[in-house]
């Protein structure tokens, strides 16, 4: 099932919105990639905190 903005894992529910939203899109990808609901999520938000990390937010 795919997520999104509105409608994600409740796992995810306590991540900001900038990584909930990059974790969401990364699930998606990997479920249509064939990896399980669970697996999808775990690796999801990993990546996702991973990359936020790694790109910061610019200041306005």
């Amino acid at each position: 099932m795919p997520w999104n903005k509105q409608d994600y894992p409740p796992s995810m529910k306590n991540l900001s919105p900038r990584v909930r939203n990059k974790a969401v899109e990364i699930a998606n990808a990997l479920l249509d990639e064939g990896y399980e609901e669970g697996r999808a999520i775990a690796i999801g938000t990993a990546k996702a905190e991973e990359w936020d990390k790694n790109h910061p937010a610019e200041e306005k």
